[in-house]
């Protein structure tokens, strides 16, 4: 709505100039008598549309607690105080000549806030607050210097020191738009590029302006034209930046709930598939297996003499024990089988494979982990417990139960024999509870 307003208002300024003068011009052709023509300065005009536009800008503002639109209604609020001194300035004048000086120095502050502005869009800490200080020496220069010296010693320096500025500001735009393909930071790029080019061929056409005021006018007007295209330009740039930090807002938001399912179906201590994971795959696995009429087996893993490791050494050397089991089974399973804490000590595996090619595979991973290198506790070893599923099976649970209990047989069979009794020495009631806790 904005953008609309703002444009509107200019176009209408200039409709209502070019009407008035056509009017005039056919009134005049047919003999019919018409009020006298009202001249309107186009500095006076300038101005308007300068504060038009800065109180848009801080409508958005309002809206949208961006630095660089403040700053960018800054630079506008500049203009339209530099247009009014300009278009009653008198340099016959010492009074006049430090307002054309003052005008030239809003105009440099101008030009400063749209380098500014761009700097606070895109981060990069260029424009520093040390620099206040000399702008309080060029207000000191631009009051004064046009009085003792004549207006030749601010209208060159600050036509080229807004060029400078407006060029450094189009080209962090310019940045913006090959970082993040923005139309708006292009038009305001273009805009930018364009009044340094304007200022600097003020400079070089000055005396040319001075004897053919038309030069004065037509730079004047491609000033307006390249204004009206900035204001377009960095309204644009607000919406686009709305946008741009919903997008990346949404982004982080999908980036988060990706963490928080990985989080729910992931168990914290050792990395592998938690039960909940395991409800959600169990259908899906069921009926892909039955589809393509390929095997499907259960290995149980339990590791052997856990609870002895708790009890002796604490919770932390059973949590490096687990982690370490899980590391394990992660090295010596497939990625395309699932592997699962089921509960403390225990893993689950579902793996595509038949039955014998799962009590292969079982023995293959207790010899591997018995012969890897490690600083376990002494005696930790793995029991694992096999079972093919059958086809057009809808439930593993009951299969599971089953796989438990064969792996409850491997840990009695792996289990060492217990010492012959000594009928003449009592048995002690904690070598029990030692040989019970390492079963």
């Amino acid at each position: 709505m904005n953008v609309k307003l703002q444009t509107l208002a200019v176009w209408s300024l200039q409709f209502a100039v070019w009407s008035s003068v056509q009017v005039s011009a056919q009134a005049a052709d047919r003999g019919i008598p018409m009020p006298a023509s009202i001249a309107i300065s186009p500095h006076g005009a300038s101005a308007f549309a300068a504060f038009l536009a800065c109180g848009l800008l801080l409508l958005q503002y309002a809206h949208r607690r961006k630095p660089f639109i403040v700053l960018w209604a800054g630079a506008w609020l500049c203009i339209g105080p530099a247009m009014l001194l300009l278009a009653r300035a008198d340099p016959a004048f010492a009074g006049g000549r430090a307002a054309v000086g003052l005008a030239q120095f809003l105009l440099v502050c101008s030009a400063a806030l749209f380098l500014w502005s761009a700097d606070s869009y895109r981060l990069t800490g260029f424009v520093r607050p040390s620099w206040l200080r000399w702008f309080a020496l060029l207000a000191v220069w631009f009051l004064a210097a046009p009085v003792l010296f004549g207006l030749g010693t601010v209208v060159v320096p600050g036509y080229a020191l807004s060029a400078v500025a407006q060029a450094g500001a189009g080209a962090m735009f310019a940045a913006v738009l090959i970082e993040r393909r923005m139309i708006g930071a292009g038009l305001n790029a273009f805009v930018l590029f364009g009044l340094a080019i304007a200022n600097v061929a003020t400079i070089l056409l000055i005396r040319q302006m001075i004897e053919v005021p038309q030069y004065a006018l037509d730079l004047l007007i491609v000033n307006v034209l390249l204004h009206t295209c900035g204001a377009l330009g960095i309204n644009i740039l607000v919406f686009e930046d709305m946008t741009y930090e919903l997008r990346a807002t949404n982004r982080r938001l999908e980036a988060v709930r990706g963490e928080l399912m990985q989080a729910a179906i992931t168990d914290p201590l050792t990395g592998c598939h938690n039960r909940r994971f395991f409800e959600q795959v169990e259908d899906r696995e069921l009926q892909r297996h039955a589809r393509f009429h390929l095997p499907l087996s259960l290995l149980f893993i339990d590791v052997d003499r856990f609870k002895a490791v708790n009890d002796s050494l604490g919770h932390e050397a059973g949590d490096r024990v687990l982690q370490y089991v899980a590391r394990f089974l992660k090295r010596h399973i497939r990625e395309a089988d699932y592997i699962f804490r089921w509960g403390g000590d225990e893993f689950m595996v579902l793996i595509t494979c038949s039955g014998e090619e799962a009590a292969r595979k079982a023995a293959i991973l207790k010899a591997s982990f018995d012969a890897a290198p490690s600083e376990l506790p002494p005696g930790i070893g793995l029991s694992v417990g096999t079972i093919e599923v059958p086809p057009e099976t809808t439930d593993l649970m009951p299969l599971i139960a089953q796989a438990d209990e064969m792996m409850y047989r491997d840990k009695r069979r792996d289990a060492p024999a217990p010492p012959a009794a000594n009928p003449h020495k009592p048995r002690s009631p904690w070598r029990s509870r030692s040989l019970k806790s390492e079963v």
